[in-house]
This record gives structure tokens, sequence and C-alpha cells, in this order.
């Protein structure tokens, strides 16, 4: 399989450079890297995006994730690998990223226990980056993007 296009976001560098700065913001918030490398992964495994679960378990690995959590985290319920405040957060994953799926996309009960475990500067990091790797999953799915290619 080949690539429709090269990656819009590298057609358009100011793109780039912009959605660069919002990553890189999410991390100044508080929330583990390897937290935000698991949801990234997370997020990526439901969108089918090659690039980014390549990428995400990458991250995850030089965060200092166990290959156990890596390799689990697409049946993180039935594993117990996953500590509550992770569990929260890849509960907040999956919800902000199956948006249609329901008509309260990202029911209360899902708020509140993320909110048990985060504090609104990490809330607000954790959604941001939930919301970016959607953004590079929908740019590399729907560019066909393949795993192990640089940009």
């Amino acid at each position: 399989m080949e690539a429709r296009m090269q990656n819009p976001a590298m057609v358009l560098p100011d793109a780039m450079q912009a959605i660069q700065s919002l990553h890189k913001a999410t991390y100044a918030g508080g929330v583990p890297a390897g937290l935000l490398a698991l949801s990234h992964l997370r997020a990526s495994q439901i969108n089918g995006c090659a690039p980014c679960v390549e990428s995400a378990s990458g991250q995850a690995r030089k965060a200092g994730e166990s290959d156990e959590k890596i390799f689990s985290v697409g049946a993180w319920r039935e594993t117990p690998f996953y500590t509550d405040s992770e569990r929260a957060a890849l509960a907040l994953t999956e919800h902000v990223t199956r948006l249609s799926d329901r008509e309260d996309p990202v029911p209360d009960a899902v708020w509140n226990e993320a909110a048990k475990h985060f504090n609104e500067q990490e809330l607000a990091a954790l959604v941001l980056h939930i919301s970016v790797s959607n953004l590079f999953n929908r740019l590399n799915a729907t560019t066909k993007q393949q795993a192990g290619q640089k940009w």
C-alpha cells in the first residue's frame, strides 16, 4: 500500500508547526509521558492508524512503560497492569475518540472518574492530547500514511 499523498500537515508546514506546538503543550500539563503515550496508542488502535500505533508504542517504551501495558492496552479492562488513574484516562480516551457512538459521548461517570485522578490542568492536557492524537489519526488514515515511514 502507498500513501495517497504526503501528510497534509507536511504539505502546509505552518499547520505542522501549530500541531507540534499544541502537542508539546500537552506534555507540559503534568500527565506522565507514558500515560499520554498509552492514550495515544489506544486512540490510534481504535482509529486504525498504523503510523501512530507504531510511534505511540515506541513513545510508551521510551517513557518506561512495560511491554505488558503496551501490548495489552487494547484490552486494558481485562488486564491487571493498569492503575486506577490509567484506567480513567484510557476510558476517557475511548469516549473522546468515539464521540458519535453514543447519545452522551462522554458520560458524567467517565468524566467524574477522570476528575478524581487528574486536576483541571492535567485534564486539559489529557483532553487536548487525545484530540491531537485523533487529529493525527485522521490525517494519516485519510491519506493512507504508512507505518515505518519518516516524514
